[in-house]
């Protein structure tokens, strides 16, 4: 073979490639513009308690992450990615250092906290949003710091240790639950039977049954699906309120609220923060 035949396989090599087949590769970003994408670390709300012995989560209480580039920008359009739900899971994938952890499986809380450490390294810790005040209705664009929010750490121990199994007892049944708290799949999986639901009319009449079923593991035992989904649709609803009152509480993740001051009635309330699209597309 030629040198230029050889010349022109070893061009079409992968970086991966290239090293797995003992050749030297260069680092252009470092080499050739003196840059390198920076990695920060970030800790889990979860402290990897949640997450069993064959996970790279188990007892993690920090990922690292690469910051946002123009690559990561390109996942947010995506217009494919977007309409089947996975555009957050990618953008996890594509800057999780670790290769190995799969964003889908991780804990929504754990989930919020990455999303939000690659805001604030892909655009900054200002936040700005339109959010109605709670006192008057009235919409207004406030501004938010992003590093401010505080982290929620988990303060209850699941059923057993690596599990995401929680106990509860409902105050009005008695019945013990165990219940977890949802990940990447279960928030996709939940959003298309929502918009399914909504084409039929009756998403709203459905939301908190739907997170519900996906919540509870077992009720007095008993793990029978669609047992435990006849139980659901018929709890008192002070034991629904109950439970979803503490499983909301005790979610590890990120507080996302903060105090705002309505330009209108001049009231500073508490409000819940909104991830709408303007999260990752902020104002110039």
């Amino acid at each position: 073979m030629s040198n230029d035949n050889t010349r022109s396989s070893n061009e079409i090599f992968t970086a991966d490639q290239a090293r797995a087949m003992g050749h030297q590769t260069r680092n252009v970003l470092k080499d050739d513009f003196n840059f390198e994408i920076p990695v920060e670390t970030v800790p889990l709300p979860s402290a990897g308690i949640c997450y069993n012995a064959d996970s790279p989560l188990f007892q993690k209480q920090t990922v690292e992450i690469r910051a946002m580039t123009a690559k990561e920008e390109d996942i947010l359009t995506s217009r494919a990615l977007i309409k089947n739900g996975t555009v957050i899971t990618q953008l996890l994938k594509s800057c999780l250092v670790d290769r190995d952890i799969d964003p889908a499986k991780m804990l929504s809380g754990d989930r919020n906290a990455v999303m939000t450490a690659l805001r604030i390294t892909g655009y900054g810790n200002e936040y700005k949003t339109e959010v109605d005040c709670p006192e008057c209705g009235e919409r207004s664009k406030q501004e938010f710091n992003l590093s401010e929010l505080p982290i929620k750490r988990l303060q209850i121990d699941p059923v057993v240790p690596g599990a995401n199994q929680f106990n509860f007892v409902l105050p009005v049944t008695k019945k013990d639950v165990v219940f977890k708290f949802l990940d990447g799949t279960d928030e996709n999986e939940i959003q298309k039977v929502m918009e399914r639901r909504k084409k039929q009319g009756a998403a709203s009449e459905s939301l908190i049954t739907t997170r519900l079923q996906y919540s509870i593991i077992s009720v007095a035992g008993i793990t029978e699906k669609h047992k435990v989904n006849l139980f659901i649709r018929s709890m008192p609803a002070r034991d629904s309120l109950a439970l979803r009152n503490y499983i909301d509480t005790h979610e590890p993740g990120i507080e996302m609220e903060a105090w705002m001051e309505c330009p209108s009635c001049f009231e500073t309330t508490e409000v819940k923060m909104p991830l709408g699209a303007s999260f990752f597309w902020p104002d110039s």
